[in-house]
């Protein structure tokens, strides 16, 4: 799969494409440098037995993969890293697969961003 998203996936120009919705250009007003979202998910995966106890997902004990994946303002993936286990971090997958010379990561011009939700792990006190 990997091997087919680095040749059907590509990375847009980041330059604001002049045909997009008014939606689209209320967005831009309002991430005034933002070229697109970046965000994580977990999709259901079958692996072998003595890989299980990794890719186990929280809820009813499946197994999941964590995907990486980021889309434009089109609403089109410009970038999507899958693979990772489903008990890793969304901010983990992101450090490791922005970090690493092998995996072709994107990173937006000095003067953009990339929209991003982590949702970290919070301790409620009562």
């Amino acid at each position: 799969m990997m091997k087919f998203a680095k040749e059907v996936i590509r990375p847009t120009h980041f330059e604001e494409n002049p045909n997009t919705s008014e939606r689209q250009r209320n967005l831009r007003q309002i991430f005034p440098g933002a070229i697109g979202a970046l965000d994580g998910t977990l999709v259901h995966a079958i692996v072998s037995a003595d890989q299980q106890t990794r890719y186990r997902g929280r809820g009813r004990g499946e197994c999941y993969q964590n995907i990486l994946g980021i889309c434009d303002f089109n609403m089109l993936f410009t970038y999507v890293w899958a693979g990772w286990e489903g008990i890793a971090h969304d901010a983990r997958v992101l450090t490791k697969v922005a970090f690493s010379p092998t995996s072709g990561f994107p990173f937006p011009p000095r003067d953009k961003y990339y929209l991003v939700m982590l949702l970290m792990p919070t301790r409620v006190v009562l």
